[in-house]
C-alpha cells in the first residue's frame, strides 16, 4: 500500500535517534539531555505506531475480502517464514556482539536461559538477560499474531464496535484497578496491555475496502483532531509524566494512528503521499524491520566502546554517535537486509529461495503483498526489561 513504506521507515529510523539519545545522556526518564533534545524520548511511541501499522496492514487483505483469512496455519506459516529468518540472524548477531564487545543489558551479558528465550520469541513471557533491548516487542508481535485470526473471526461475526469493546474494555479495567490508577509495567506480558492498539489497526483497515464516501472523509484532519488531546496533555504535564503513564498514553495515541494510515492508504494528502513514496523514504521503509533488529548493537558498540575514546559524554557522544552510528546502523541493516530479510520476503517458500540462490531460473515469484511484510514492528523497539531503556518503548 502507498505510503505505508514510507512511515514504516520513518518510525524505526526515530526508534534508533531515540536510542542514540537514550545511552547518550543517562538518568531516563529524567535525562540529562538537553531540553530541546527531549522530541527524541519518545521511542515507545514509535513502536506503539509498529504495533497499529502491523495490525492494519496485515488486516487489508481480510478487510476487501469479507475479513476471511486464507486459513489459520498459511497465515502463521507466513509470518514465520517473514519474521523468524531476520529475527534468528539478529539474534545470532547480538548474542555475539553482548558477549564479545558490550552487554545489552546492566544487568550483564546473556545467559544459556537468553538463549532459550529468545530463540522461542517467548521474551515476553519469560524474563532472561537480553542480548538486545529492541527484542521485547518482538515477542508481543508474536502472540498478537496468534491471536489475529480470532480477531477476523469475531469481525466477520459481529462488528468492529464489538472488536473494538472486548479488546479495550479489560485493558482499561485492569488499568483502573491499579495503584492510584497508574499501571506499572513488569519486563513481560505487554501483549494483553498493547493488545488494543493492534486491534485499533486491524479495524481501521476496514476503511481502505469500504465505500467512496467512507474512503473520502478526511482521515487525516480526524488524525489531527484526535492526536491534540493526547499532545496537549503531554506538554501540560511534561514528558517524564508522559513516559510514567504510558500505559495510558498508548491507549488514547492509537485512535489517531490508525487514521493517519487510513488517510495515507487512501491518498491523503497528497503531498504526504508524495513525500513518503519518495525513493528514500521506499527503500528505508523496504529495509526497516532489518534497521530495527540490528541497529541498537550497533548504536551502544559507538556509545560504550569507541565515543569514549574520541570525545566526552553527553553532548558530544550523542553528536558522535549521530555522524558514525546512525550511518553505520542504516548501511549495515541494508547490508543485513540483501542476505536475511529480502530474500525471505521475496520467495514464499525454500524451493524458490534455494532455486533462485542455485541460479536455477524459476518463475518469479509474486512481491509479498504489504499486509505480509509488517515487522514490529511494529512496527516495534526500543529498549526495556533487562536494559537502562526499561518500559520506554
Amino acid at each position: 500500500m502507498q505510503g505505508l513504506d514510507g512511515l514504516r521507515g520513518l518510525a524505526a529510523l526515530y526508534v534508533v535517534l531515540f536510542h542514540c539519545w537514550l545511552y547518550a545522556f543517562p538518568g531516563y526518564p529524567n535525562s540529562s539531555a538537553p531540553p530541546w533534545l527531549d522530541v527524541l524520548m519518545f521511542g515507545r511511541i514509535a513502536v506503539v505506531f509498529f504495533l497499529v501499522l502491523s495490525g492494519f496492514s496485515l488486516a487489508i487483505s481480510p478487510a476487501r475480502h469479507g475479513w476471511r483469512s486464507d486459513g489459520v496455519l498459511r497465515f502463521l506459516r507466513r509470518r514465520a517464514w517473514r519474521i523468524l529468518p531476520p529475527y534468528w540472524a539478529a539474534l545470532l548477531l547480538s548474542l555475539a556482539v553482548s558477549w564479545l564487545v558490550v552487554p545489552a543489558s546492566h544487568h550483564g551479558p546473556p545467559t544459556g536461559a537468553s538463549v532459550l528465550v529468545y530463540g522461542l520469541v517467548a521474551q515476553d513471557v519469560f524474563t532472561a538477560p537480553t542480548p538486545n533491548g529492541a527484542f521485547w516487542s518482538i515477542g508481543v508481535e508474536a502472540e498478537l499474531y496468534l491471536v489475529f485470526p480470532l480477531l477476523l473471526l469475531v469481525r466477520r461475526r459481529f462488528n468492529a464496535t464489538v472488536l473494538i469493546v472486548c479488546a479495550t474494555l479489560p485493558v482499561i479495567g485492569l488499568g483502573l484497578m491499579a495503584a492510584g490508577a497508574s499501571p506499572v509495567e513488569g519486563d513481560n506480558l505487554l501483549a494483553p496491555h498493547l493488545f488494543p492498539v493492534f486491534v485499533a489497526g486491524v479495524v481501521g483497515a476496514g476503511i481502505v475496502a469500504a465505500s467512496d464516501r467512507v474512503r473520502r472523509l478526511p482521515w487525516g484532519w480526524f488524525a489531527v483532531l484526535a492526536a491534540l488531546p493526547v499532545l496537549a496533555l503531554g506538554v501540560a504535564r511534561g514528558e517524564v509524566w508522559t513516559v510514567n503513564h504510558y500505559f495510558w498514553v498508548d491507549l488514547a495515541v492509537a485512535p489517531a494512528m490508525t487514521m493517519l494510515l487510513a488517510s495515507v492508504a487512501t491518498g491523503r494528502p497528497a503531498a504526504l503521499v508524495r513525500f513518503l513514496t519518495t525513493r528514500p523514504l521506499r527503500s528505508l521503509g523496504d529495509f526497516s524491520y532489518s534497521l530495527y533488529l540490528i541497529h541498537l548493537s550497533i548504536v551502544l558498540v559507538v556509545i560504550r566502546r569507541v565515543a569514549p575514546h574520541v570525545v566526552s559524554p553527553g553532548l558530544h557522544t550523542f553528536c558522535f554517535t549521530l555522524l558514525v552510528g546512525l550511518p553505520v546502523s542504516v548501511l549495515a541493516a541494508w547490508l543485513f537486509s540483501q542476505v536475511f530479510e529480502l530474500p525471505f520476503k521475496r520467495n514464499r517458500s525454500w524451493k524458490s529461495l534455494t532455486g533462485q540462490s542455485s541460479g536455477v531460473q524459476l518463475r518469479p515469484s509474486t512481491t509479498v503483498p504489504e499486509e505480509q511484510n509488517q515487522p514490529p514492528v511494529p512496527e516495534t523497539t526500543p529498549s526495556r526489561g533487562n536494559s537502562p531503556a526499561r518500559s520506554v518503548t
